[in-house]
């Protein structure tokens, strides 16, 4: 006996040990796609499952399983069975399924032919016209102008899918505030199912769905639209626009330096004239000078007056254009008149 991982705690010791016993069963069927020990479990008291990788071509995933028996207070195992299954990750074929079942709901695509399966129980026989226009007009207006109409059995199954998806137990319906019966979107069914189902006609609702009368939705006619005053009106916010503010600018500065500049010069030019006759008559002072009849004091006047006549020209020329030129001041004309 070799050891052996045991999956299951209930295995009885001497069936969990019977390793070799199995394998050798084992490779008396399949000499060479026998791999390693898989596990064991039990099945009863009595019998237990070894699982060995199957390492067939073709089987990858499957495992072997042997069953070994072993009778009550005996030490003597038996190999029961043997079989080839798919484990966990075996790669297998989907479930079979009948060709009339194949076709399911939602694959009936434009231009697809669909017939009924024979004696399908959801269809009855119909009315046979007689030829009486009357009699057969009354008979289709209720369903029996038909070679086959719905049977109780095909409107039960119709009714059963129908409620549990628009019916009062599902979720839209707990939730609306009234029912489709009372709703003026609701278009009631014709014939034997009338009493139960309509139709929705409503666009925001089940439109075009087939709804149980105790259905309900959210936008029911009778629906109230909500009161109160409503949010304040605010200015709409465009974040794209471009808002213009005016920006102080610098020309209508500059364009009035040019006169403040004009005026400098034009103060600069009256100062350097008024200056003049007040340098003259310092020099006129009467305590100095004399009498007015003093000739001495008559000629620096006169001398003043035609140097300030005289350079009244040049001193104006001078300052306009250079005001701040040393060699030019309109102080020094006043001076070099008097001198001469």
């Amino acid at each position: 006996m070799s050891a052996v991982s045991v999956s299951d705690t209930d295995v009885r010791s001497i069936l969990a040990g019977a390793v070799d016993l199995a394998r050798r069963a084992l490779l008396e069927l399949e000499p060479s796609g026998v791999g390693a020990h898989v596990g064991v479990r039990a099945e009863d008291e009595c019998a237990a499952t070894h699982c060995f990788e199957a390492t067939l071509p073709g089987y990858h995933g499957w495992q072997w399983a042997v069953v070994v028996a072993s009778a009550p207070d005996t030490d003597r195992v038996t190999v029961s069975e043997s079989a080839l299954l798919p484990g966990p990750d075996a790669l297998i074929a989907p479930e079979f399924v009948p060709w009339e079942q194949r076709v399911r709901p939602g694959d009936l695509a434009p231009g697809d032919l669909l017939a009924p399966p024979a004696d399908d129980p959801r269809l009855v026989p119909g009315y046979t016209a007689t030829g009486d226009p009357e009699i057969d007009e009354m008979a289709y207006q209720v369903g029996l102008g038909r070679k086959q109409v719905l049977s109780l059995e095909g409107r039960v199954d119709a009714a059963q899918r129908w409620y549990e998806e628009y019916g009062p137990d599902s979720d839209m319906a707990k939730s609306a505030p009234a029912s489709c019966e009372s709703c003026g979107f609701y278009v009631p069914l014709a014939g034997a199912l009338r009493a139960a189902f309509g139709v929705c006609a409503n666009a925001m609702g089940a439109d075009g769905h087939v709804v149980h009368m105790g259905y309900g939705c959210g936008a029911h006619s009778e629906t109230p639209l909500p009161a109160g005053a409503g949010s304040p009106l605010y200015e709409a916010y465009d974040d794209a626009a471009v808002e213009v503010y005016p920006a102080e600018s610098t020309k209508p500065a500059e364009a009035g330096a040019a006169p403040a500049a004009a005026s400098v010069q034009s103060a600069a030019s009256d100062a350097t004239v008024e200056d003049e006759p007040v340098s003259t008559t310092e020099h006129r002072d009467p305590e100095s000078v004399g009498g007015p009849g003093d000739v001495t004091g008559a000629v620096p006047e006169q001398s003043s007056s035609s140097a300030h006549d005289a350079g009244t020209a040049p001193a104006s020329t001078a300052v306009a254009p250079e005001p701040e030129n040393e060699d030019t001041d309109p102080s020094t004309a006043p001076d070099a008149g008097a001198a001469e």
